[in-house]
Order: structure tokens, then sequence, then C-alpha cells
């Protein structure tokens, strides 16, 4: 008797690769699979947390969010993203996956397609069939970048909206500017909505970030705390969009997830500029440890953010060389659960140096 909308759910590869982690206590184990910062949120940031639980924030909050949360988050992507917006754009939600909820439901019905870069983050193509909505996934291999000749090929009628996410997961790639000023010009031209998932815009590492918000208006920007601050459990994300799209949005957050977790809400608030630098510097030195020991006998893309790589696998057989891994006690996320194709697998190197370094050896000796 389940329904045939949640039969359209398959079950996440990330999340069966967690679960061997969790079960198996092998002490060897070698886990580079999981997005999961190997650093602690930062003690102000957890300081203010207690704080909000003692001094009882531990009801409800406004649908869209505590009015002084969402005007430092406006405030920063109007001077660091260039993003024009207020207060009054912005939804404060459950993570960013609650803010992708929210944006493809607001933006898409059944039948309608929406344009996602392959590789994709696993949740996308699941939440789109979910809707009724059609994914139609435009190939980026061999380098991840973005052919907009290949974009506008993939554009139809029934085109809603495009999804981008930079820093990739799972690929690490960032998209240039001019990339993204193509794209919004496109999409102009095209009247097509824009989704930009920038949860990992703290992890860049060569270049600066750039939002494609910055160019056109009609764009979602959907960010969030998890990774950059260490506090996933926590569950606090948020959104951008033009106007029109708030109120139906907000609507929706108070039948569906009501709000944000309140003292989550009130210590981001309150340790809004807490600097992450420091962490950041250590993961680009993370970054390089890990490419320059497979780049000699992998086929593999530099990673310019976020905290992954994403090699192609020998034989171009993402599964079978993952369960070679699993068998060397390195867990690590195969292709597919990313991509339409199997030619590659991807790592995480979210952890610790030590664990990277042996990952780097078993890799090799595969």
């Amino acid at each position: 008797m389940i329904s045939n909308r949640i039969s359209t759910i398959e079950e996440s590869p990330i999340r069966k690769i967690f679960d061997i982690a969790a079960q198996n206590k092998d002490k060897n184990l070698i886990n580079l699979s999981i997005g999961l910062p190997d650093f602690d949120a930062p003690d102000e940031l957890k300081k203010n947390a207690i704080n909000a639980i003692n001094n009882g924030l531990n009801r409800y909050t406004p649908s869209q969010g505590m009015p002084e949360l969402r005007e430092k988050i406006s405030s920063k992507l109007n001077k660091e993203n260039n993003i024009k917006c207020n207060p009054d754009n912005i939804i404060v939600t459950t993570g960013t996956s609650g803010a992708l909820f929210l944006a493809f439901n607001a933006l898409l019905d059944p039948g309608d397609e929406i344009i996602m870069p392959d590789p994709y983050f696993v949740l996308y193509k699941q939440l789109a069939r979910f809707i009724g909505s059609k994914p139609v996934f435009l190939d980026s291999h061999p380098d991840f970048k973005l052919d907009v000749d290949e974009l506008n090929n993939v554009i139809t009628k029934k085109t809603k909206a495009i999804l981008l996410n930079t820093p990739n997961n799972p690929t690490g790639v960032v998209y240039s500017a001019n990339e993204l000023k193509q794209i919004a010009k496109l999409a102009e031209e095209n009247n097509i909505t824009i989704i930009s998932d920038e949860v990992y815009e703290k992890f860049v590492y060569d270049e600066e970030h750039v939002s494609i918000g910055k160019y056109y208006n009609n764009t979602f920007t959907l960010n969030g705390f998890s990774k950059s601050h260490a506090i996933t459990g926590w569950r606090l994300g948020y959104l951008c969009a033009p106007s029109e799209y708030i109120d139906p949005m907000v609507k929706l957050q108070q039948y569906s997830f009501v709000c944000a977790p309140s003292f989550a809400q009130k210590a981001v608030a309150d340790s809004f500029n807490v600097d992450l630098t420091p962490k950041i510097n250590e993961y680009r030195k993370k970054r390089d440890m890990i490419y320059n020991g497979l780049k000699d006998k992998f086929n593999v893309t530099k990673p310019g953010g976020a905290f992954y790589i994403y090699p192609e696998a020998p034989n171009k057989d993402g599964t079978k060389f993952v369960d070679k891994c699993i068998k060397n006690k390195l867990l690590v996320v195969p292709g597919s659960a990313f991509s339409e194709k199997n030619t590659h697998f991807r790592i995480s190197f979210a952890a610790k140096d030590k664990d990277i370094e042996k990952g780097i050896d078993i890799l090799n000796n595969i």
C-alpha cells in the first residue's frame, strides 16, 4: 500500500556506506566516504547554543526564521555575494536540504523539467522525481566544466529550472564567473529560474567564490552552516529568493518543517562572524595532499573547492573498484550515487591527515 510517489525514492548509496562504517568495529577501517567535517564546531558557537537553551530559546520561532538571523544573512549576501536582497527575501530552513525541498515545491509541477549537471548531489535527482518533475542531466564529464552550448541544447519548452552546485559535490569543481555569466544570460533569454546550491561556499581554495545571483535576479540562492561550522546535526540552512516566492514557501514550511531549530538560529546569529579561516586553510592542505597523492596513478581533476575529489576508477567501473576498496578496509562512494555513469568514485578528504595518507596508500596499491 506504499504510495507511488514515495516508491520513486531510492536508498542513498552514501548512507549504505555510512551504515557499513557504523556497524564495523574494525579500528583499522579508513572512512573517506562521508561529507562530515572532521573538526568540531567553534567553541564560541557551542557556548552560544548552550546559552540559548539555558535562556529558554527552546520553542517555535517564526516559520520564516528569527528576524535577527535573517538580517545578518541578508547583509552577508549583499556585501559578500553582491546579491541584492533584504531580510524579507530570506527563509531560514532545516538545513540546505530543507531549502531544496521548499524551492523544488515552489517552482516545479509534475512534468516540468529541471536541468542538473551530471555528476550531481544525490538528493537532487530523488527530490525531483518525488514531486513528479523530470530531471534532465547535463553531462559534464570528463573535466566537469559546464558547456553553455550543450546546456542550450537540452533546454525545452518544459524547462522550468536549472540547478547549479558550486563548489560542487562530488567533484569539488568551482564554476568560474565567466561560466556563470553565460548561464545567467541563457536562463534570462529562456525565462528559466536558477537554483544555486552554495553550501560549500567557504571551502574555496584557489579563486574567489562567485554567486550566480549576482548576475541574475531570478535565482534561488541556497546555503547553510552545517559544513562550514561543523554543525551538520543542528540542521540549519537558508534560502534567498525573489519576493513573490517567499510567502508560498513560508506557508509550506508552516505545514512541513514548521521552523528551523530555535537554539541553532540564535547561536549562529550571535556567532555570525566567527573566524573560519584556520579550518579552511587546513582543508586546502588536505586537498593538496590527496590530489598530489593520487594524480600519478589516477585520472583525476584537481578540486577547487568543497572537500571531495572524484577520480576515475580503473577500467571505468566505479562499483567494482569501491568493492575492492571495502575489502581493503577503505570506505569510498561509487560514482553511480552521483551520476548516470558508473565510471568514477568519490573520496571525502574531510578526515584526519593520517587517515588520508593511509587512504592514498590503499588506493595506489589496489
